[in-house]
């Protein structure tokens, strides 16, 4: 089957119902570079009326050297006339999660800034990034752009366009810093609404792929002790110990009266196409609940 041929990546995953759990892009720490314009399948070496390719190439180096998953943001809408160039370092460790913001003369500014984001001041607000990457895949042009569009119009201040997050069958996808929330399929709901509920320190897990800075099996493992704590508190469910086991991981999760063992199954599934671009289908890593006890 040619990809000209096939339902959208997004679409497939809807049809056989994926779930979506313990599929948070991996990143405790995050350099969002403010890019305007349009991008190219990779935001930063293909867009040469954004940024220089070389500069750009030199520029993700860098932070994937510093272990920092690094992506485009702009502004939903028309773009300036004078481009801005607008930094957020995002630490999203559990517990220890911080955003750190500030803003340099030019592009090549942004090879020089301090990583840690020493250079800038504490962020008072979130960041709200939803990808809008259309050349990376065409559902995220589609559903991304919806899904930012409505959350823009409520929270235009801290609300941006960004460039691939990973899990495209899951678009629209949307990230929330400091604390590295990750969502998927965000325009099926009110999108809005997530970041209301965010905002008073609660989450949806209907749409909740996981956290960034928590391996995929603790992702999966919050997810089932949520289900069964009708829990839905951020902060709430910390890991406090992960363990291999036979064809799967003993996760314990704090709770406020004590803690919850989750025994998780991992599989793999069936192939498929995690991309609208994808030429050959791949199986991905699934969970599921063996046991659940309270200790």
């Amino acid at each position: 089957m040619t990809t000209a041929k096939r339902a959208p990546c997004s679409q497939q995953s809807l049809a056989r119902d994926e779930p979506m759990f313990g599929t948070a892009s991996a990143g405790a720490t995050w350099l969002l570079l403010e890019l305007e314009g349009g991008w190219g399948p990779s935001a930063f070496l293909q867009s040469p009326a954004s940024i220089e390719p070389d500069l750009g190439r030199a520029i993700v180096r860098r932070a994937e050297s510093a272990g920092m998953r690094i992506a485009a943001i702009r502004r939903h809408g028309r773009r300036t006339q004078t481009p801005r160039w607008r930094w957020f370092v995002a630490k999203a460790d559990v517990g220890r999660h911080k955003l750190l913001q500030g803003e340099v003369d030019g592009p090549g500014d942004y090879l020089d800034l301090d990583l840690s984001g020493a250079d800038g001041t504490e962020s008072p607000d979130p960041l709200v990034a939803v990808c809008a990457h259309g050349k990376h895949d065409q559902c995220c042009a589609v559903r991304g752009r919806a899904a930012v569009a409505a959350i823009s119009a409520a929270y235009p201040e801290f609300t941006w366009e960004c460039s691939h997050l990973g899990g495209d069958r899951f678009a629209a996808t949307m990230l929330i810093l400091p604390e590295g929330l990750c969502y998927g399929r965000v325009d099926g709901t009110d999108a809005a609404g997530l970041v209301r509920l965010y905002l008073d320190g609660r989450l949806d897990d209907r749409f909740l792929r996981g956290r960034t800075s928590l391996p995929h099996v603790v992702q999966a493992a919050q997810h089932f002790a949520r289900q069964h704590h009708g829990e839905d508190r951020i902060e709430a469910l910390a890991p406090v110990s992960v363990e291999t086991v036979e064809d799967g991981a003993r996760v314990v999760l704090a709770t406020d009266t004590g803690s919850v063992e989750v025994v998780l199954d991992q599989q793999m599934s069936e192939p498929l196409f995690s991309q609208c671009r994808a030429t050959v289908a791949g199986p991905v890593r699934t969970y599921r609940l063996r046991s659940l006890t309270e200790l």
